[in-house]
């Protein structure tokens, strides 16, 4: 497991975060803090408090791209995104875990599920965030109850399909940012995780005051900016979408055909005692994008769990055992119910295994 750490002028925070991280049980197996050219020693602060830390230096500006840095550097199977503020409890890390051994890719921090909060959120951001909830879910289909916190982790196999700006690209020309590099990270995974039919997993987290220092977020900027992301990675994901299904094939008239020697339109042959068929054309989900060459299976590491009998949840519908798999098991079903080749939603489960309504 890496736990990657982005930084900006956080050293005081470091000498309380570091430690805590250190301390988790079961031991991380790597703690990375990727620097974004912090000027109040950082880095030294890092190297002290925590002497095995891996220092990586981020290649562009943007909380975006110093994620991607540290996915890019990480060598454990599990990535985890974890704020230096000191707003995230690192004993909450072995929770994120549990989730996806049960099953999930992608576990997602929520302060508004059961067991969450925050001591940290002021009304407006939390009316933002309500919003923003809601037009996410309404694009994608899903049930997500906290699109804007930070606090995620995910196995390192299905990297390759959230398509992250490459980190070695130089500087954007015009000195903004390449899209991904900024604060939408998050939304941007989120969403993609979605599109590409991953299994998803809340779990419930209590955001903390920051300890020191002042934060980074503009609120009006950077909920308008997550608005932006959403609309356009709905976009992406319709394009991926149409460039997946295959085209119709051409309808050719035979040769001697009157279509061939007048030049009409060919109608539609009826068939005698028989009437045209009105069911939809069933288009098989393509599985979530992986590399060339790597089989579907389960990577090695995830261990295999024997099938536990299904319980049922409060709507008499299965939950736990074989009905709470890998949410990428059932989008692979699920485009058979509207033949659009996307599932009708991505079912985004508590951690404790009952399904958001």
């Amino acid at each position: 497991m890496s736990v990657i750490v982005p930084t900006r002028n956080e050293a005081r925070n470091l000498e309380v975060v570091l430690p805590a991280v250190a301390a988790v049980r079961p031991a991380v197996h790597e703690v990375i803090v990727v620097d974004g050219n912090s000027k109040d020693g950082t880095i030294e602060t890092a190297q002290r408090v925590l002497p095995g830390v891996r220092i990586v230096r981020q290649t562009r500006k943007g909380k975006g791209n110093a994620m991607a840095c540290g996915f890019a550097a990480a060598t454990g199977d599990v990535l985890v995104m974890f704020d230096a503020d000191g707003s995230a409890d690192p004993q909450e890390i072995p929770r994120f875990v549990q989730a996806l051994v049960e099953g999930a890719d992608f576990a997602k921090g929520s302060r508004f599920t059961k067991g969450g909060g925050s001591d940290d959120i002021t009304l407006l951001r939390k009316s933002g965030n309500a919003g923003l909830n809601l037009v996410a879910n309404t694009l994608f289909g899903t049930r997500y109850t906290d699109l804007c916190y930070g606090y995620n982790a995910f196995w390192a196999d299905i990297l390759p399909v959230l398509d992250l700006p490459a980190v070695d690209m130089p500087p954007h020309p015009d000195g903004g940012m390449y899209w991904g590099d900024g604060f939408e990270i998050e939304t941007l995974l989120n969403c993609r995780v979605a599109a590409a039919g991953f299994g998803i997993s809340e779990v419930p987290s209590v955001e903390r005051e920051r300890m020191f220092g002042e934060t980074n977020l503009r609120t009006f900027a950077d909920g308008t900016r997550v608005l932006r992301t959403l609309a356009a990675e709905r976009r992406r994901a319709s394009r991926e979408d149409q460039a997946s299904t295959p085209a119709p094939a051409a309808v050719v008239a035979p040769a001697g055909h009157p279509v061939n020697r007048t030049g009409g339109i060919n109608p539609a042959p009826s068939v005698s005692g028989s009437s045209p068929s009105t069911a939809p054309v069933e288009r098989s989900r393509p599985a979530p994008r992986r590399p060339a060459g790597e089989a579907p299976a389960v990577p090695p590491y995830r261990p295999q769990q024997a099938p536990q009998p299904a319980g049922r949840d409060r709507r008499g519908q299965e939950v736990g055992g074989a009905a709470a798999g890998a949410g990428s098991a059932r989008a692979a079903t699920a485009s058979a119910q509207d033949g659009t080749g996307r599932p009708e939603q991505v079912g985004v489960r508590y951690a404790w295994g009952e399904e958001a309504s």
